[in-house]
């Protein structure tokens, strides 16, 4: 029997584990969001939290939407791909609640 770990499993878990990618997709899950905003709530810095949300987007887990406004308002979103980790980040998020302490 083949024990090596799949190649997609891998790669979703080296995506996963990055610093803040969870966290940005857990806040993302309460909706679209300015990047101010994400910033603030997870104590995140701006450059880091530009990288991580430009891998999310080239990903297609996270969307970018500019509106036209003066000044330009740009919201971040989850995309289909993206609320598709719902499941999983309620999952850790219960886990948690059970086994860590604070």
């Amino acid at each position: 029997m083949d024990k090596s770990i799949c190649p997609r499993f891998e790669k979703a878990m080296g995506m996963l584990s990055q610093r803040w990618t969870g966290m940005i997709i857990y806040q993302l899950l309460l909706g679209p969001q300015r990047f101010c905003n994400i910033e603030s709530s997870i104590g995140i810095s701006g450059r880091v939290l530009s990288e991580r949300l430009k891998d999310l987007e080239n990903e297609g887990i996270v969307k970018r939407e500019v509106f036209p406004e003066t000044p330009v308002r740009i919201e971040y979103s989850l995309t289909e791909k993206g609320k598709a980790l719902e499941p999983l980040m309620r999952s850790i998020e219960t886990w948690s609640h059970t086994w860590l302490n604070e």
